[in-house]
């Protein structure tokens, strides 16, 4: 009888350990994997979650145990996406992206008068890096220009170097005797054409006509080319007014030619003056009269203080107006009289 007992004991004990609760699988997180994937987890089992390739650790907890009520507890585990770092920036270009996480693209262009060395997209990679390296903008070249006919357009780089890129410059200039018509220098575009080339042309300017009271030095008995020059001079007593020499312009014409100037007589036979800044006597050394731009300061008396002043007078091509507070004396108050010019200076009476 007590074995029959016993027996039934250890049966019942066997069907209790043989229904124990056990866990189900556990729940799903995103962008993560279990180390142990089964159907079912037994009481005490312990699971750990692992952020799958390409995503990153951010929260929860990585490990949890089957316990004995046979329910996982809330799995409060976040993974997210891992970051590229920036990729930029693109010298002379742009780097366009919306995201810098894991399986994002990034897209790069060049502006204007730029080509693209390399690739042209990037993904970001499960390691955090991009799947290509940065590209470069390199700037469009330029072909060197063509010469003109006869080689008489010449170039010159304004940087060193053999190579001409986008927005460089060269400058142009012509071999006389031919002139240069347009710009004179030449920008390589964004299209990797020069702008608007110049053209040499060949220039003569007409026998240049002579100046009233003047001559030309040397003139030839032929046309003269573009930049050639004339000298001009003018006949004795007159002043040149004016610059000396006159080029043949590339219009075909002459550049300004001069005037001469005529000297002027002085309407006054005695005086004293100041002429270049010394007293002289008008009778003994302006006789002749002065050329033109000459200036003579006369005195000028001031009756109620008794002393003099001076107010110039220029030659002007051959006018001459003599101030009119000078009043020339004759001859017997020459003698006298005080010369004006010996009074004191009305200025050392203030």
């Amino acid at each position: 009888m007590f074995a029959a007992l016993f027996i039934l004991g250890i049966v019942s004990l066997a069907h209790t350990v043989l229904t124990l609760p056990v866990c189900p699988r556990p729940p799903a997180i995103p962008f993560a994997s279990i180390t142990v994937a089964k159907a079912e987890y037994n009481l005490g089992e312990e699971i750990t979650y692992n952020c799958q390739s390409g995503y990153v650790f951010q929260s929860g907890s990585r490990k949890y145990i089957c316990p004995l009520t046979g329910k996982w507890p809330s799995v409060s585990l976040r993974c997210i996406p891992r970051k590229c770092p920036h990729p930029g920036p693109l010298k002379n270009g742009n780097v366009h992206l919306t995201d810098l996480s894991y399986q994002n693209f990034v897209d790069y262009s060049c502006d204007s008068g730029y080509i693209l060395q390399g690739h042209k997209t990037s993904q970001c990679l499960a390691d955090g890096q991009w799947s290509a390296k940065l590209p470069e903008c390199q700037p469009v070249i330029c072909l060197p220009p063509p010469v003109s006919e006869f080689s008489v357009l010449s170039f010159q780089r304004l940087k060193p170097g053999n190579t001409s890129v986008f927005q460089d410059q060269i400058k142009f200039e012509c071999l006389l005797p031919y002139a240069l018509f347009g710009n004179e220098t030449a920008v390589c575009q964004a299209d990797g054409n020069w702008s608007a080339l110049p053209e040499c042309r060949a220039v003569q300017c007409p026998r240049p006509e002579g100046i009233e009271n003047g001559y030309i030095d040397l003139l030839l008995r032929r046309p003269y080319n573009y930049r050639e020059t004339v000298t001009y001079g003018c006949n004795p007593t007159y002043v040149l007014d004016g610059p000396a020499e006159s080029r043949c312009e590339k219009t075909g014409q002459w550049s300004a030619k001069p005037t001469c100037r005529a000297p002027c007589t002085i309407p006054v036979k005695r005086a004293t003056v100041l002429y270049n800044n010394q007293k002289v006597k008008m009778q003994d050394h302006l006789k002749n009269g002065i050329q033109h731009a000459e200036i003579i300061e006369f005195f000028c008396k001031n009756k109620e203080l008794s002393c003099s002043y001076t107010s110039p007078a220029e030659c002007v091509d051959g006018n001459f107006t003599v101030p009119a507070c000078f009043k020339e004396r004759g001859i017997v108050a020459t003698f006298f009289k005080t010369d004006i010019a010996d009074l004191p200076p009305c200025e050392n009476m203030n």
